[in-house]
């Protein structure tokens, strides 16, 4: 089931832009994901409540609420691109995205 669960999560990994993203950093549901990571993988993770995974991976700060620096950096540039997947409640982004995709 895990493994479904990645692929239906997988194909749900698409670019946004920080001005989609900004009002749910607004109500502090914006995970960013370190790019050693797969987002779908951070998504089943977070779907299937593995505790153990999540703590571990915040405790490496492999994923993390966006820092105060990050947010007014985003906010100045409302066109700046990530990699991102809802996982309710969350939006887990990468900044991976050149400006320019």
């Amino acid at each position: 089931m895990t493994q479904d669960l990645k692929l239906e999560l997988a194909e749900m990994v698409g670019p946004a832009e920080w001005k989609w993203l900004s009002p749910h950093a607004t109500r502090d549901a914006v995970v960013v994901v370190d790019e050693k990571l797969e987002l779908a993988d951070v998504g089943v993770a977070l779907a299937t409540d593995d505790v153990s995974t999540v703590n571990r991976w915040i405790a490496e700060a492999l994923i993390a609420k966006p820092t105060p620096n990050q947010l007014e950096s985003w906010e100045q540039n409302a066109q700046k691109r990530f990699q991102s997947l809802i996982v309710q409640p969350f939006v887990l982004v990468q900044d991976s995205l050149t400006d320019e995709n």
